[in-house]
């Protein structure tokens, strides 16, 4: 038996999303399969590979050369594997390699060696290979500094790409077309890499990519090929990819996979990779004109999406090769008749489309090209392009029905075109419906004309539908083939989507279930596999007749719906085996647990929404779980009830009375439970009669919505004004629902489960900062530092209030505001939350388990909160976010009310400041040392900051200030050098200090109630400036002055002291019996 050291990805950034967890969950499942013990390394507390069962010993560290070595002290493992957790694992064992800590502890790297690994991340040696292999690869030139781009680019030709070497998700790179544009990117580039390649530019070149896979011995298959739509110069992770390619010969599809191949056995690649090509659709001759872009040699986003296209375990093969087994060896899982030395084959056609969610930032610059944006992705199957596409735009849950906008706008479509952003897609759509031709949209986007023609069959034949008299069988049949949903049809002919429907069936016009075998159906193959199209004729699946449910997932990862969702519909799928239940589960996700071939018994790739999920539940007549897959499914929960499916868990009426925030209002006010004071508007002019009434600032929040969508805080009544002339309040409507905003007060999340109304299990959550930054932005702390045992007992006495009335049976989450005896309701939600990974794993206490049992058994709860249980916890555990700011360019990186990080990290210590600083670092912030740029808006900011900044000078850093922040700590007789904002014009001004690396800590915070509205608009201004340039250039920065605060306090108290190195199992041994 081995000891095998596992390295996962951390929190969830752009770039580096929940496709790892997938892939980490199916190394340990093959690495254990093997009789081997598993130590893994992953401080995403999120996660299903975190969970109990998988790994034997979890450490929630940050995953950095620091903490691993300490690891690796403690445990001594026998073996690391570095290919199942990104970017972030890869290079923390690179660093290891070069200091030599593996070769000190006797620890062999399985896989790929590191020494091919290296040549595949840095830019220069990765040249020199392919050269020597003999292999096409971009004229480029590596360089370190600006003056040496500027030498470089005497022999070459402007536009060209900036790529960052040992980069994730594009980090740094860019397109640049003159001397100014390259010293401005060379600066960025190079404070986040120390090597850049200055590479050709290949745009509009097609985007190919390639999955292989090779064992030891040298077999070697290719698992997948995709196709970028997209054209080169976009990031593929930005791309539209579909699989397998659609617009390459025969002669370019195997001379492409024949480079592959030779490619990966010249590398000696061991275990899986993924090869970029760029390839040249309008050669000179008719030799292939194509260039390597890069090899990843580990597995990737890519891989994610290959795995679940082709049904082949990627991860867990590759996990087999690096125990040394060899692919005629391994068994393919999926298929369980033939091995994993058998190439798939796709009878059937894949759509990956990105989900971007740009519009939750101010200011951000929402064109597409080399640097990674989205924050989630879905894929759809079907068996002709315009179906798979159209399913894939309803998957994203953006409010498109397919590929055919709602709306008409009046926009320049030639620039539009040749500059992408993510309605790329939908403004082909427009363009063909206002006449342009496929050949001059093809010309302007660069994407293949094949895409155009395809796109325009659904453009003609929605034209053909609108402009019709009636419906016919025929008519509705076709229109399904190209995969137009009932509820675009249902506004095509103006009628209700239920009476399409009720035709639909009435003429047999019904959705097919077809498996993926990894085979086309070459050979009989076992396999739960599954996805529903119109273009087939039979069923490949009969009912069964066990006793079922059905599980709806989160659908892609988005700002406010991540991998914490994965883990709650995971968990619940478990937990419904284990109590004898078969498992139907619908995701459309690739980068999910959820989605694997050994989660469920039945596995539905497939939209999620009330059209699909009804198809499901009908055909397999079963029950559905809506309240572990986040907002989206959540949202199913009454329409479903009202078209006659059983819906699992609380009554959908009472998850309506809690979403709608008049309902559940009025219901606090009936069960007497404080709330701010509130008021239902349904106009512009009762809105403000109502803030003048309840008094600014008020808190403007729609019903039905996740991660703070369309909230917003109004100050006076312009603000007011502006918000309900935004976008946003037009997208969502009235009615919107106003309460008084709270300043000062502390915000505490309960996440519980109640049965029949019954509590059976509350976790009380504090948050770091104050109110007014959402609830998914907040570092939590368990148990409660501050809050008193009184307050606590209070919170659980309204929790039990509110449940009862609810009739609560299931998960739920409560939003608590604390001041001193003062406790409000913000709001409360009938689902799993966010934070009920993290909550299950603090208290040892798997809050997904009482869930299901509640669902099932339908009685009264009357179970304990966790109080008792957090008094006797001596531990401490932290959850902090994660932010993408780096890769959103000109965003404000600030924290509001409406959600923006990405991920979440945790970490567990004796004490609050350990374990916050572990949890910070986790989010790879580098621990500043030497000085802090301060600039703080508001009196009671400077005045409550000041012990801080009195902390940072006496652990030696120099402190810098802007204005009024500097006078104040210099009255207060702190060393303190003042520094000029922009609009001052003196030297030294802000951008100098934090751009010429003169500070490596940025504290900056503006409270308008201390200092009026029109100062507060100028501060919003300066401060944006202070806090892009911050971001840009790798400085960590903080916008909350409660986390600044406990930020420095942690730094003074950590100087000089050793990290605790424990397990998860040795803080709750400790600490907490075992329930």
């Amino acid at each position: 038996m081995l000891k095998i050291l596992i390295l996962g990805s951390g929190a969830l950034q752009i770039g580096q999303a929940g496709e790892f967890d997938y892939s980490g969950s199916q190394a340990i499942k093959a690495v254990k399969e093997e009789g081997n013990k598993v130590i893994l390394v992953n401080p995403n507390i999120a996660t299903i590979q975190t969970s109990r069962g998988l790994a034997d010993k979890v450490y929630f560290l940050p995953v950095t050369p620091e903490f691993v070595t300490k690891v690796i002290i403690k445990e001594k493992p026998d073996a690391v594997m570095l290919a199942f957790g990104g970017q972030t694992a890869l290079n923390c064992g690179l660093k290891l390699y070069r200091q030599g800590v593996f070769k000190k502890h006797n620890v062999k790297v399985l896989g790929t060696s590191l020494k091919t690994i290296e040549i595949t991340e840095d830019r220069e040696l990765f040249k020199r290979e392919m050269k020597r292999l003999k292999l096409d690869v971009a004229i480029s030139s590596t360089v370190n500094s600006i003056k040496q781009a500027h030498k470089v680019m005497q022999n070459m030709k402007y536009p060209v790409m900036l790529r960052s070497a040992f980069a994730l998700g594009g980090l740094g790179s860019a397109v640049v077309y003159n001397k100014q544009q390259l010293d401005k990117q060379l600066k960025i580039a190079l404070s986040q890499s120390k090597q850049v390649l200055v590479e050709e530019y290949l745009g509009g070149w097609k985007e190919i990519e390639y999955e292989v896979i090779r064992d030891a011995n040298g077999n070697k298959v290719t698992i997948c090929n995709m196709e970028n739509m997209d054209p080169m110069g976009i990031h593929t992770g930005e791309s539209i990819v579909v699989a397998p390619s659609q617009t390459l010969t025969n002669d370019e599809y195997f001379g492409l996979r024949r480079v592959s191949l030779d490619c990966i056995e010249g590398l000696g690649i061991i275990g899986e990779c993924n090869i970029q090509f760029a390839f040249n659709p309008h050669p000179k001759n008719s030799k292939l004109d194509y260039r390597i872009i890069e090899v990843n040699a580990r597995l990737s986003r890519s891989s994610a999406l290959a795995s679940k296209a082709t049904g082949y375990p990627l991860a867990f093969v590759a996990a087999k090769i690096g125990l040394g087994k060899t692919l005629p060896e391994i068994k393919n899982a999926v298929t369980k008749t033939t091995t994993a030395f058998f190439e798939p084959a796709l009878d059937y056609l894949v759509v990956k489309i990105p989900r971007w969610d740009l519009n939750k930032f101010d200011r951000v610059n929402e064109l597409l090209g080399s640097e990674m944006k989205s924050v989630g992705e879905v894929m759809a199957i079907g068996r002709t392009f315009p179906e798979a596409i159209q399913k894939a735009v309803r998957m994203l849950d953006i409010g498109y029905s397919g590929v055919i906008p709602d709306s008409d706008r009046t926009i320049n479509y030639e620039q539009e075109l040749a500059n992408p952003t993510p309605e790329r897609l939908f403004l082909i759509s427009q363009a063909l419906m206002k006449g342009m031709s496929p050949e001059k949209i093809a010309n302007l986007s660069k994407i293949d004309i094949w895409f155009i023609y395809q796109i325009q069959r659904v453009v003609k034949y929605y034209m053909k539908m609108k402009s019709s008299k009636q419906r016919t069988p025929e008519q509705i049949k076709t229109a399904k083939k190209l995969g137009f949903s009932d509820n675009e049809l249902a506004k095509i002919f103006n009628l209700g989507e239920d009476k399409i429907r009720l035709y639909r069936k009435k003429h047999s016009i019904l959705p097919v279930i077809k498996k993926i075998d990894t085979l086309a159906g070459e050979f009989p193959a076992e396999t739960n596999y599954l996805y529903m199209t119109y273009n087939g004729n039979s069923n490949d699946v009969a009912r069964t007749n066990r006793k079922s449910v059905g599980i709806l997932g989160g659908g892609p990862y988005r700002i406010g719906s991540s991998v914490e969702f994965d883990w709650c519909a995971v968990s619940a799928c478990w937990e419904f085996k284990k109590r004898g239940y078969s498992t139907v589960m619908l995701n459309c996700n690739p980068e999910t647990v959820s989605t694997d071939y050994d989660i469920s018994d039945r596995l539905y790739f497939d939209e999620l929404t009330f059209e699909r999920a009804l198809d499901i539940a009908e055909y397999e007549n079963i029950p559905l779980v809506v309240s572990v897959g986040g907002q989206t499914p959540n949202n199913l929960a009454l329409k479903l009830k009202n078209a006659g499916i059983s819906v699992l868990g609380t009554s959908p009426k009472d998850i309506d009375r809690a979403e709608d925030r008049h309902k559940f209002s009025k219901l606090l006010d009936k069960i007497k439970v404080l709330q701010p004071a509130w008021a239902e508007v349904k106009s512009r002019s009762a809105a403000v009669t109502a803030a003048d009434k309840i008094g600014y600032p008020v808190l403007m929040r729609p019903s039905y919505v996740l991660s703070g969508q369309a909230m917003f805080v109004a100050f006076s009544e312009a603000e007011l004004n502006s918000y309900l002339d935004s976008e946003s309040v037009k997208e969502v409507g009235y009615p919107l629902t106003m309460s008084k905003y709270y300043l000062g007060y502390k915000e505490t999340d309960v996440d519980g489960v109640a049965s029949c109304g019954g509590l059976l299990r509350t976790v009380i959550l504090e948050h770091v900062e104050n109110a007014g930054v959402h609830s998914g932005d907040a570092s939590l702390v368990y148990p409660s530092p501050t809050l008193p045992l009184n307050i606590q007992q209070k919170i659980v006495r309204q929790t039990a209030r509110i449940a009862k009335e609810l009739r609560i049976n299931g998960p739920f989450n409560i939003q608590f505001l604390v001041s001193n005896q003062d406790i409000r309701v913000i709001e409360c939600n009938l689902r799993t939350s966010r934070s009920f990974p993290f909550s299950s794993k603090v208290t040892n206490s798997n809050l997904i388990s009482f869930a299901v049992k509640a669902m099932i058994e339908n009685k009264v709860g009357r179970g304990k909160d966790d109080i008792v249980l957090s008094q006797k916890a001596n531990f401490t555990a932290v959850k902090v976010p994660q932010f993408s700011f780096s890769r959103l360019r000109g965003a404000d990186p600030v924290l509001k009310v409406e959600m923006a990080s990405t991920g979440e990290a945790a970490s567990f210590a004796s004490n609050l400041h350990e374990a916050f600083l572990k949890a910070v670092i986790s989010t790879e912030v580098k621990l500043p040392s030497k000085a802090a740029l301060l600039s703080l808006g508001g009196y009671h900011a400077k005045r409550k900051f000041l012990t801080p900044a009195l902390l940072l000078q006496q652990i030696g850093f120099k402190l810098y200030a802007t204005g009024k922040t500097c006078d104040f700590l210099a009255a207060n007789g702190l060393n303190v050098t003042c520094v000029y904002k922009i609009y001052e014009k003196k030297q030294p001004d802000v951008p100098a200090t934090i751009i010429g690396g003169m500070v490596d800590l940025v504290i900056n915070t503006s409270e308008m109630p201390d200092v009026g509205m029109e100062k507060f608009k100028k501060q919003t201004t300066d401060g944006y400036l202070i806090r892009r340039a911050a971001i840009d250039h790798g400085v960590p920065l903080i916008t909350d002055l409660h986390n600044a605060c406990l930020f420095v306090e942690s730094l003074a108290l950590m100087r000089n002291k050793t990290f605790e190195i424990n397990s998860w199992d040795e803080y709750l041994d400790n600490a907490l019996t075992k329930s």
